[in-house]
This record gives structure tokens, C-alpha cells and sequence, in this order.
């Protein structure tokens, strides 16, 4: 094997990515993790109140995120995420009470637009326009400077896209997060907005193939280990401290700090790393889909935001949910189920229930947090940064924590590689 030894602290999407692309250019490779399962924000696990399986939170990923697909690929288990074979969304109005799909076609070229029934219902081809400079963003200013952020196709549409990327209210975001955003998505075309999910569940798509890889690979994986301190001496990480345990650090040893914001800044305590979050809340009831149920549905004028429909519950996630988390939690329940009820045609009576809210689940994407979002690349020559919170030039999601890994995985190669004359990767 190449080198010594990387020590990955943080067994998140973004750690484990980072293990998975060192592991596979043949780096040695321990992985620490505090809690004592892997996966942090997306994993799965049993609900007692449901007694059925459900993940911490309702991940989508789309057919152009092609980090988090290229992560899924090495892994194994690419072919666990279901979607439509064609860029498909279904919406409903709960104000109008109208159904409709946006279908985007393959090509870049939106061609897409000039079919009205293809478009958002009530929406002239011309209002899309205003979307061209919204692509062209790359200044870090609100994006209510760049578009107007007003009207029924940014209501339809463009909000709830770029709330749900965001985490966010849009137009109080970065423009340049939220510009990379739609150029990646509907700026690609359809054949990158083919949306897909995990219906088997997040840990068995995401992490438990990661950690069987791992292991095939060599690779050592600590669970239940809490990093307590970093020791830093002539500009690089020496020991790492567990606990009552000190970890001694080669030459050729390096560290992959994959851990939220708060806990990076306690162990290096001159980072600047961004210190606004925003809430996430899922809700979930133990029901069967419809029969006619789409895989996932964006709801407009409704407390819902967007609903999944997995094989035994219905998922309902609201994003920027700060507001919510002092609404008691039947009296929230009942809302979203009779929102539900109304869409699907569920039975009026409400069925078991559970209630998950991640208080710090992103950084708040405004300019002035983005500012704040570290290089992968550190100071410190044995050290670098992983995590969705790093400057991945995307919001925090899925596809931003695994390019993050992946990038945190190449700086420690290219380290290594220079140090002794060698090719790095890339």
C-alpha cells in the first residue's frame, strides 16, 4: 500500500466517500466514527412508534449528480436507487386543487418549454426567460437580486426546487449556490434531472455497502470512537486523542477531518467554518401509497413540501423548518395528514405517525454562510476537510458531500505523491 496511514474521523457520506476513494488507490485507511453506527444525516433505522424501518430523513438524488452515482458505482449499489426513466415531476396545488407533471426532454437544448402541457399550468413560455440569468449566477449576492422571486411560475416551480436545495428561503440565498444549482439541474437538461431514491432505505444504499467495501479493501473501522483533540506541531497533525487514548501519528500519516462545522472548529480552533443552520423536518405515517401515487410529489400552498412514497409509508419533508419546531407535534401531524388525505385520498382517519427534525441538518445558504465555507485544503500539511459545509460550490446535499470527500481523498494522495515524486490523482 502507498503511504501511511489516513485516519477518516466522521463516518457521515462525506467520510465515507473520502475512505471509499483512498481505499481504492490503495491508501491504508481507519475510519472513527463518535456515534456508533455510520452514516450520520442519511441512514435508516427501526422505528419503534411505526415498528417499521425508515430513514433519519428523505434524500433525493438526481441522474446528473455524478460524484454521489460515481460513490454508489464503487460501492455496489448503484442499482438500488428506482426513479422514472425520463425526468418526470409531479406537482399539486392544494389552493386550486390542480395535478400536474413538469417533463423536461433529454437534451439541454428545453425544448421541454414550448409544449404547454409539459410546462407548469397557467405559465407563458416567455416568463421562463427570466430563468437565463438566474443560470448565469456567480456572484455570491441574495438571489431575489437576480431574479423575481414573485408570481405563479416562481411559486410552482422555481421555489420549491430551490427550497428544497437550499435549505433556504431562495431569495434570501446566495445566488451563486443557487445558480450552480439550476445549472447542474434543469440547466443540464432533462437527462440530468431524471430523479432518483433509495427506496430500500438509505443505510442499505449508502453506508452498509460502503462499510462491507471497506472492510474488503482493508480498511479498519472504529465505531463508537469520539475524536477529542488534534495535537499540531510544526504545521501538521501529530497525535489524535480518543478519549483516555492517544493516537500517535507517523510521518506518513495523514487525517481527513469529516465531521460537522462545530466539532472541526473545537478540534482547529482557528478555522472559520459557517455557524447558521437551518432545520429539516420529515414526517412519516405508516400507510400504503395509492395505487396512483408518484414516487415523489411537490405540493404547492401546502405545509407539505414534497411527499415520497415508499413501499409500506408515505414520507412528507418541509425544509427550512425553523418556524415548525415550536408547533406541537399531533397538532403538525394532523395538518400534514389531512394535506395528504386531500391529495391522495387517504382515509380521513390518521394513521401511526413519527416526527423527525434535524435542528442543524445544513449551513443556512445565504452569501454571507458561503463566505464562510472552508477550502478542503487546509493550513496544516497533513490535514484536510471534508463535508457539505466545505466550499464544495454546491448547497449542502448529497452530490456536495461526496465531491467533498472525494476531494479531501485527492488533496492527502497529492500530498503524499509530491512529498515523494509521484503521480497524484485527481
Amino acid at each position: 500500500m502507498n503511504g501511511g496511514t489516513v485516519h477518516v474521523v466522521g463516518a457521515g457520506i462525506a467520510g465515507l466517500s473520502a475512505a471509499v476513494r483512498l481505499a481504492d488507490e490503495g491508501r491504508k485507511v481507519v475510519l472513527h466514527e463518535a456515534a456508533r453506527f455510520a452514516g450520520g444525516r442519511c441512514r435508516s433505522y427501526h422505528d419503534r412508534t411505526l415498528d417499521i424501518r425508515i430513514d433519519n430523513g428523505n434524500h433525493l438524488l438526481l441522474s446528473g449528480n455524478h460524484a454521489a452515482i460515481d460513490y454508489l458505482r464503487r460501492i455496489g449499489s448503484s442499482q438500488r436507487l428506482k426513479g422514472p426513466d425520463s425526468a418526470i415531476f409531479d406537482f399539486a396545488d392544494l389552493a386550486s386543487g390542480e395535478h400536474w407533471q413538469l417533463r423536461l426532454n433529454d437534451g439541454r437544448v428545453p425544448w421541454w418549454l414550448f409544449k404547454a402541457g409539459h410546462r407548469v399550468p397557467g405559465t407563458r413560455l416567455r416568463e421562463y426567460f427570466a430563468a437565463f440569468a438566474a443560470l448565469r449566477a456567480k456572484t455570491n449576492t441574495p438571489f431575489g437580486d437576480v431574479m423575481n422571486c414573485s408570481g405563479p411560475l416562481y411559486e410552482r416551480l422555481w421555489r420549491p426546487v430551490l427550497l428544497a436545495g437550499l435549505n433556504n428561503e431562495p431569495r434570501e440565498s446566495s445566488a451563486r449556490l443557487a445558480g450552480a444549482m439550476l445549472r447542474e439541474t434543469l440547466g443540464a437538461g432533462g437527462q440530468a434531472c431524471r430523479p432518483m431514491v433509495a427506496l430500500e432505505g438509505l443505510s442499505s444504499t449508502f453506508v452498509d455497502p460502503a462499510l462491507t467495501h471497506l472492510a474488503a479493501q482493508g480498511a479498519r473501522i472504529r465505531l463508537g470512537e469520539r475524536l477529542s483533540g488534534v495535537e499540531i506541531e510544526n504545521g501538521r497533525a501529530v497525535a489524535l486523542s480518543f478519549g483516555k487514548e492517544r493516537k500517535a501519528l507517523a510521518q506518513n500519516d495523514a487525517l481527513v477531518m469529516a465531521v460537522p462545522p462545530w466539532i472541526a472548529q473545537k478540534m482547529l480552533p482557528s478555522l472559520v467554518v459557517p455557524d447558521d443552520f437551518r432545520t429539516i423536518l420529515n414526517i412519516h405515517f405508516r400507510v400504503e401509497p395509492s395505487a396512483d401515487q408518484p414516487l415523489l410529489l411537490g405540493v404547492v400552498n401546502g405545509l407539505a413540501e414534497w411527499v415520497f412514497a415508499y413501499r409500506d409509508h408515505v414520507s412528507v419533508t418541509i425544509s427550512s423548518a425553523d418556524r415548525l419546531l415550536s408547533e406541537p407535534r399531533e397538532r403538525l401531524a394532523a395538518r400534514i395528514w389531512e394535506e395528504l388525505a386531500k391529495i391522495f385520498g387517504f382515509a380521513a382517519r390518521q394513521p401511526a405517525w413519527q416526527i423527525l427534525s434535524e435542528r442543524r441538518a445544513t449551513f443556512a445558504a445565504t452569501p454571507q454562510q458561503d463566505a464562510k465555507r472552508p477550502s478542503a485544503r487546509t493550513s496544516w500539511t497533513n490535514i484536510a476537510l471534508a463535508g457539505d459545509w466545505t466550499q464544495t460550490d454546491l448547497p449542502a446535499t448529497i452530490e456536495g458531500a461526496v465531491r467533498s470527500g472525494y476531494r479531501a481523498a485527492s488533496i492527502i494522495m497529492k500530498e503524499y505523491e509530491t512529498a515523494h515524486g509521484r503521480v497524484a490523482i485527481h
